[in-house]
């Protein structure tokens, strides 16, 4: 299926629902607190993108039971809310999806619980910088997977690795379109595959892993862990490719 080119009124569109995600997760951070249970956050979350006057995207896709993505410690994506409460040292991931007259906006980040080790300030770092070092250097006339092998090459320079088997992908009238774009090079050659367009929007989401990037899904069917058992983390924003440079939509 080929690459979406989004108009300049649909860019519009999608910023608007960007923005609500951005504006979610930034309330989520104002009033997480430990002694909340993930159940409470979400909800909080739902509410909050309800009293925007528009709709969860992730309740209800593929079968997913909840309005936000509640990652928590071990948990690199996916986490699905229960009674499980936060405390102090922990590190949470929040990814959260709005739908808003038909179009998408998807952001993530890793959040602090309190004090946290400077091993995890180091691990939540990893992620958000890979994540705007790829913001950064996106042109048209790039290829994906050079986009993927910057990423690749960032995270392990850092000492960590990407988590394997998923990915950041287009996104419009769907969550999720065309291109899937991973976080390292699946192939040898980086010179092959679709190039970035004027127009284009997608989703990048580097997902942290300590030492094996080989991932593991739990028996609730849905949370996502490295199999060595450490604690991962993630980010991610929605960005348009506009006049040569990727700018981000999922920005408050």
């Amino acid at each position: 299926m080929a690459i979406s080119i989004k108009k300049p009124l649909e860019i519009e569109k999608l910023r608007v629902s960007n923005s609500y995600v951005a504006k979610t997760l930034n309330h989520l951070q104002t009033y997480v607190r430990p002694g909340m249970t993930l159940a409470q956050i979400n909800a909080m979350g739902e509410d909050f993108i309800a009293s925007l006057d528009a709709r969860p995207a992730f309740k209800g896709l593929y079968g997913f039971p909840a309005g936000v993505c509640t990652s928590l410690n071990n948990v690199i994506i996916h986490g699905i809310p229960d009674e499980t409460i936060v405390t102090d040292g922990d590190i949470l991931g929040l990814d959260i999806g709005v739908e808003k007259e038909g179009w998408y906006g998807d952001a993530a980040i890793t959040m602090p619980i309190g004090k946290i080790s400077v091993e995890d300030e180091k691990l939540i770092a990893c992620a958000k910088d890979a994540l705007y070092h790829a913001i950064d250097i996106i042109r048209p006339g790039m290829r994906f997977k050079e986009l993927s092998l910057e990423l690749e090459n960032f995270i392990t320079a850092a000492g960590f690795v990407p988590l394997q088997g998923f990915c950041g992908h287009g996104i419009g009238r769907k969550p999720h379109e065309e291109p899937e774009i991973p976080n390292y090079l699946e192939i040898k050659n980086p010179k092959q595959g679709p190039k970035i367009k004027n127009g284009m929007v997608f989703c990048l989401e580097p997902m942290i892993c300590q030492k094996s990037g080989v991932a593991a899904i739990l028996d609730d069917k849905w949370s996502v862990v490295s199999e060595d058992g450490l604690r991962g983390s993630h980010y991610e924003h929605t960005v348009a490719v506009v006049n040569n440079r990727a700018e981000i939509l999922s920005i408050d």
